[in-house]
């Protein structure tokens, strides 16, 4: 009964620790030498019609940050499925921010016209050629 009830105890702490464990959703992506850290607030759930922000944490192989002022960088939006000749719905300006640890990386902020599927393309070429060129494609499920 003893050991019955520490099992428990034990299993209780257990399942709530892992319930309050803040989960922050990042999904990466490589292109030449060049990885990305996406993330679109909040918790890679937005909403139709309603402000959001999406925000990619550049890095040169090795690790190195590549901050947005050493970056041509060019975010497009396309709705899917996506032709191959698609234009992009929206083009949202990509401006420096600093979020968790990262500073000076693009983000943008999106409105998205209604619920969905989408892909952000982020594309872009080192200003002083110290990285390759890269496009990057991230799909994103939108609510109503």
């Amino acid at each position: 009964m003893f050991y019955s009830n520490v099992i428990k105890a034990a299993s209780l702490i257990i399942c709530s620790t892992t319930v309050t464990i803040p989960v922050i959703a990042h999904n990466v992506e490589i292109s030449n030498d060049v990885a990305a850290t996406f993330h679109i607030e909040p918790n890679h759930n937005p909403k139709a019609r309603k402000p959001t922000r999406a925000w990619f944490a550049l890095t040169r192989r090795g690790g190195t940050s590549i901050p947005l002022s050493e970056c041509d960088c060019n975010l497009n939006v396309y709705a899917v499925p996506r032709a191959a000749d698609a234009q992009p719905i929206l083009q949202p300006e990509l401006t420096a921010i600093d979020v968790e640890k990262y500073r000076e990386i693009p983000g943008a902020e999106i409105i998205f016209p209604q619920a969905g599927a989408y892909e952000l393309e982020i594309s872009g070429k080192a200003k002083n050629e110290s990285f390759s060129p890269f496009k990057l494609t991230y799909t994103v499920n939108v609510s109503s």
